[in-house]
């Protein structure tokens, strides 16, 4: 007897991600991914630090909807690094260029560096599940996610973050298979 196996997309919940950067799942939800450039909270006076969570706190009273927050952590992958170093020093201080290309290897490893990527994803739910998706009522859908994403990226603005959204089927394409591959490099916005 042959035994059936499934395909990854059957798993997963996305029906198909719209031109807009919006994606839409299989229970007729739809959701779009926004990309935070965090500030450098333990940079700022406490002044600063208490007016942030003051925003911060409004940030959460005036979004009365789900979101949910998604950090995505790389390691480091210094090899572009090193190679730029050991074409541009052929030659020339070629001593110099090894110590320190051990040195931030060292480093490196020490410290396991890695990059942090933070997402926000806002969700729209339909009324009906079972309901018919026409493009008039995705494109009301769509309006209903945009207001969510000014909503959230005006009040995380005052926290002094940076609030983008993936604006395309490409970009959006690009940050899911991201979650399931982390070893692609993710250089969109």
């Amino acid at each position: 007897m042959k035994k059936k196996l499934n395909t990854v997309q059957k798993w997963l919940p996305f029906e198909k991600v719209l031109e807009n950067g919006i994606i839409k799942l299989k229970n007729n939800s739809y959701v779009k991914i926004l990309k935070i450039s965090p500030i450098n909270f333990n940079l700022k006076s406490n002044l600063e630090k208490e007016s942030i969570l003051n925003s911060y706190k409004i940030f959460l009273k005036t979004c009365n909807f789900d979101i949910q927050i998604l950090i995505q952590s790389n390691k480091e992958d210094l090899s572009k690094h090193i190679s730029k170093i050991e074409k541009n020093n052929l030659n020339k201080k070629e001593y110099l260029s090894k110590k320190y290309i051990n040195f931030i290897q060292e480093i490196n490893q020490k410290r396991k560096s890695s990059s942090k990527n933070f997402y926000i994803v806002i969700k729209e739910n339909p009324e009906n599940k079972k309901q018919k998706i026409n493009e008039e009522i995705e494109k009301i859908y769509c309006e209903k996610l945009n207001e969510k994403y000014f909503k959230v990226k005006e009040s995380l603005s005052r926290c002094g973050n940076i609030v983008m959204q993936y604006e395309t089927k490409k970009e959006v394409e690009k940050i899911i298979n991201s979650f399931f591959n982390s070893r692609k490099e993710l250089n969109i916005i």
